[in-house]
């Protein structure tokens, strides 16, 4: 399985409440109130799962705010990130 399917976004729907969902789902992994929760959500489920990409988007499916690439969460030397 490659890195690019287990990517995840965190977007805002309708509703207002905000989305943490794998690239290769079907549905969403959580919904959260806040994008804050969402984000450490998505963090923590991509550290678990062995590292991928997390990209941020705006509220109401603005442009991309941010894009991390979250280390697994047993990489003893991480690369050092630079836009966070």
């Amino acid at each position: 399985m490659g890195g690019k399917d287990r990517d995840r976004t965190v977007y805002q729907r309708p509703d207002n409440s905000w989305v943490n969902k794998r690239n290769d789902a079907d549905k969403a992994s959580s919904i959260h109130k806040t994008q804050g929760e969402a984000v450490k959500t998505a963090k923590a489920m991509l550290v678990n799962q062995g590292g991928g990409e997390l990209i941020v988007k705006g509220r109401h499916g603005e442009p991309i705010r941010s894009k991390d690439t979250i280390a697994p969460g047993n990489d003893p030397n991480p690369p050092k990130d630079k836009e966070h």
